[in-house]
């Protein structure tokens, strides 16, 4: 991407940002629904915020009397809930708004506070000046001192004159910058206007007039601006109108043809939402770190060096409200999306699920932070919480690399790779996944006392160690399945049983986990979200997983059933075909013959008997057991089956 698009990128994602600062400070206060605090104190009055904070409660289940203070206090609840909800949702649709119609809020906007601050500007010149001039008891005139160059007076209100050009400095600049934002009728003469209506004040300021005329020439300064402002959003909203209901037509098209997820799909890119959250975080950062620099906290002395106080703050203050937990999680799929590179660098693939990496991470990470109620947490315990929720990941990581590495290990043992540098990387990798969950477990058991979540850390890093041990060892039979000159019959019972013990492990991980799980939501922090998380966990890694080893375990059972039932090759009839396995192309040492006089290894046989019951070569079926299974089993088979099965 050239240079210009990518400063282009960078401007369309700074705009996006302000709408995410709207809603992040809407949410610091709870949509308007905050607990009752001093501010409450200060708007009732001591006695008011007593009834309130003893019989609000009572008063929504309609226990006690009515009592137009609590009520009053709930009607302002209402309506702050209202305008926050506003609010967000006007941020929202600021949010998606294209480049071109989000450039011209922003204009207008703009133009706003233009007027305002030259309002505020010209007010506070005009106090300081009334000021000065009640000082000197009427006889201060700036026009007058100046002329008969009068230093006294020039020296004794410096203050007030250095005001005055700074004022006159600003309405100039606050002007020209109007003249050329503002979104309304371009007259010449209004053109014209405008800078000379910012500049009123400044110029009465200067020149002798009544004091009720300075005390209302910042509001007549502002009329022109302002009646401007007023009539481009008048003569607007029916634009606006249009341009919402047109929006909302053409995303109801878009998912009527191609679905949700594909609209979803279409302005996740659009927006450039992970950019915009990373910005957003960083922006945030940086607006917590001058506040702890600022707030003194660099300079508290207690036994904690100054840079783990600073990371501390910004890690509790980084995820104070969701649309926070939102930005660090953008942040962690970032630098997992690099901790994939750097594996995808190490074992020198390419590998599509690498790619996945971050967006995995970030959805672990996001759900861990709801469902722990991160935001919730009181500042103390929200960073211990922060603290193990990264341990959490952490564990998760090093699942996600082992998913990485296992399909190269079994690719490079089964096709015989002679690259020993892939081996070696692979091999290293493993190790790795291997020596950190020992140091992990070493550093908590050594560190923490036990809990719930502590054993959780563990069981994932046991898991993980199990998962690579299972994966060497399956390499490990491969690569001396490839030194053997005979076929290996034994190798798929070998690792059959390996995976089995792997699987097994596994799921009794996952029922551990289950329960653990169970313990916290009933004695330590339920949630729903923890609930649901809980039902998914049952159904996917528990029922699921069950199934699928049943299924597997009776497949191969039946298998080796039918297998048995087959006569056993001799050698002399081996000799005398001289032929290979049509299912693996490897010799004969031994073998079964089917009922149409085929011989297969009896090991590739079984395999194939998991996906269909008919010879590889000639299709026919090759036993009438299932008519025997099905009789024994008490169920019916149809004569034309029945036929079938002993045609």
């Amino acid at each position: 991407m050239s240079f210009r698009g990518r400063v282009l990128g960078l401007v369309e994602v700074v705009l996006r940002v302000p709408p995410l600062f709207v809603i992040d400070e809407i949410l610091k206060i709870g949509l308007g629904l905050t607990e009752l605090s001093e501010h409450d104190l200060t708007n009732f009055g001591e006695e008011e915020y007593e009834k309130i904070a003893s019989g609000y409660n009572n008063v929504t289940t309609g226990t006690i009397p009515y009592d137009p203070v609590v009520y009053r206090f709930i009607l302002m609840s209402v309506v702050r809930l209202l305008f926050s909800t506003l609010g967000c949702a006007t941020a929202i649709c600021l949010f998606v708004l294209s480049t071109k119609h989000l450039m011209v809020v922003y204009m207008y906007f703009m133009s706003v506070g233009m007027v305002f601050l030259s309002y505020w500007s010209n007010v506070s010149t005009m106090k300081l000046l009334l000021s000065s001039m009640e000082s000197s008891n009427g006889t201060f005139n700036i026009i007058h001192n100046i002329l008969s160059f009068n230093l006294e007076q020039i020296v004794e209100h410096k203050l007030c004159f250095v005001h005055i050009v700074q004022n006159y400095v600003l309405q100039s600049l606050l002007s020209l910058i109007f003249v050329n934002i503002h979104l309304g009728p371009r007259y010449p003469i209004l053109q014209k206007l405008l800078p000379a209506s910012f500049l009123t004040t400044s110029v009465l300021l200067l020149i002798p007039v009544p004091h009720y005329l300075l005390h209302h020439s910042p509001l007549f300064g502002a009329l022109l601006p302002l009646a401007l402002v007023k009539f481009v959003l008048f003569s607007s909203f029916l634009q606006i109108v249009q341009s919402v209901y047109s929006g909302y037509i053409q995303a109801k098209n878009f998912v009527s043809n191609f679905g949700m997820s594909a609209l979803v799909e279409s302005e996740w890119l659009r927006l450039n939402v992970p950019e915009v959250l990373r910005t957003f975080w960083m922006l945030r950062l940086l607006e917590h770190t001058g506040i702890f620099f600022l707030s003194g906290y660099w300079d508290i002395e207690d036994d904690h060096s100054p840079y783990f106080r600073l990371l501390k703050y910004l890690m509790v203050t980084g995820c104070d409200t969701l649309t926070a937990v939102l930005g660090i999680t953008s942040i962690v799929s970032y630098i997992c999306n690099f901790i994939g590179k750097f594996f995808q660098w190490i074992l020198l693939t390419d590998d599509e699920y690498d790619k996945n990496f971050g967006t995995v991470s970030a959805i672990v990470f996001y759900i861990l932070a709801l469902q722990t109620g991160l935001t919730g947490l009181e500042p103390e315990i929200r960073f211990i919480r922060l603290c193990k929720n990264f341990c959490l990941l952490f564990t998760a990581l090093l699942h996600f690399t082992h998913n990485v590495v296992n399909p190269l290990l079994m690719s490079l043992s089964a096709s015989h790779n002679p690259s020993l540098r892939r081996h070696l990387h692979a091999l290293l990798v493993c190790g790795v996944l291997v020596a950190l969950p020992l140091v992990l477990m070493y550093f908590l058991w050594s560190t923490q006392e036990m809990s719930t979540w502590l054993l959780a850390v563990t069981a994932f890093s046991i898991e993980v160690i199990v998962k690579v041990f299972v994966s060497l060892a399956i390499y490990s039979l491969f690569l001396l399945d490839a030194r053997r000159e005979t076929f290996w019959e034994k190798l798929d019972d070998y690792i059959y049983y390996i995976r089995a013990f792997g699987n097994t492990v596994e799921f009794c991980f996952g029922i551990f986990l289950f329960f653990n799980g169970a313990w916290i939501l009933m004695f330590e922090s339920g949630s729903a979200i923890r609930a649901v998380m809980m039902c998914i966990h049952a159904y996917f890694n528990i029922w699921c997983d069950a199934k699928a080893g049943w299924s597997v375990f009776m497949k191969r059972r039946t298998a080796v059933k039918k297998i048995e039932s087959l006569p056993e090759a001799e050698k002399e009839q081996l000799r005398a075909l001289d032929d290979v396995c049509a299912i693996c192309y490897q010799e004969m040492q031994s073998a079964k013959i089917t009922k149409c006089k085929h011989f297969f290894h009896g090991v590739c046989l079984r395999k194939w008997l998991y996906v269909q019951d008919r010879c590889p070569l000639c299709h026919e079926i090759l036993h009438g057991i299932d008519t025997e299974e099905r009789r024994e089993n008490g169920q019916v088979v149809p004569v034309a089956e029945e036929n079938n099965y002993d045609r």
